[in-house]
C-alpha cells in the first residue's frame, strides 16, 4: 500500500463532489493499485482514472489525474473533474498540471 498526497486543487474539488466516505474508498482503492489508470500522453507519467461520482457509475462519472513516485511508496493526486464538466484534458491543461506536478 502507498501513501497517497492530495494536491490541494485535487482537496478542494474532492470535497465538492464526494462525500468524505466516497473520497476515502477511491484513495484505498488507488493506494492498493496505483497503476490502474491510464497513462496520459506527453504528460510525464501522469495517469487519469475514471471513477463513479454520487451513483452515477464509471461513464458519467468522475476523472482523477495522479502520478506515481513508487520507488517513494508515494502517489499523488493532482486534480479531480467531472465528465460532464470537461471529456479529456486540453494540452494547455497538461501544461498546467505539469506545472503543478514539478512545482
Amino acid at each position: 500500500m502507498y501513501t497517497i498526497i492530495e494536491h490541494e486543487k485535487f482537496q478542494h474539488k474532492a470535497e465538492q463532489i464526494w462525500t468524505t466516505e466516497e473520497r476515502l474508498e477511491f484513495l484505498s482503492y488507488l493506494s492498493q493499485n496505483p497503476l490502474s489508470g491510464d497513462v496520459i500522453p506527453h504528460a510525464d507519467g501522469m495517469r487519469k482514472i475514471r471513477w463513479q461520482a454520487n451513483g452515477k457509475g464509471k461513464r458519467g462519472g468522475v476523472r482523477i489525474i495522479y502520478f506515481n513516485l513508487l520507488e517513494d511508496g508515494v502517489i499523488v493526486a493532482l486534480d479531480i473533474y467531472a465528465k460532464n464538466v470537461k471529456e479529456n484534458l486540453s494540452n494547455q491543461d497538461i501544461k498546467q498540471l505539469k506545472g503543478e506536478k514539478n512545482g
